[in-house]
């Protein structure tokens, strides 16, 4: 159910807003360029998968990012890592390559 939750990229831009601090309904709203019922209903959706939880803060309702969910992806994802591990190294050591060539500067 997770990796269908994060297939949806607004859910996924969310998540990103509530790594850095826990936010309002209205301040992801804001962010996220949606309307406040879009805004809610991707936030039920994170909140029924575990991802989320909220807070009463007065009126307001204040959602803060559940790490717990995503260390199961993250074991689920280990053992595909070398895939890619070795194209970043690669990646990494051609742009070095660039940067050490006087051709190439800018």
């Amino acid at each position: 159910m997770t990796f269908a939750v994060l297939a949806e990229p607004a859910r996924r831009r969310i998540l990103d807003l509530l790594r850095e601090r826990p936010r309002s309904v209205g301040e992801l709203t804001d962010a996220l360029g949606l309307s406040q019922p879009g805004t809610s209903k991707h936030l039920k959706v994170l909140r029924e998968a575990g991802l989320v939880r909220v807070r009463a803060e007065a009126q307001r309702r204040v959602y803060e990012l559940d790490p717990a969910p995503l260390a199961e992806v993250d074991a689920w994802l280990a053992p595909y890592r070398w895939m890619w591990a070795d194209r970043l190294d690669a990646l990494e050591r051609h742009l070095d390559d660039r940067l050490d060539d006087p051709r190439e500067a800018p």
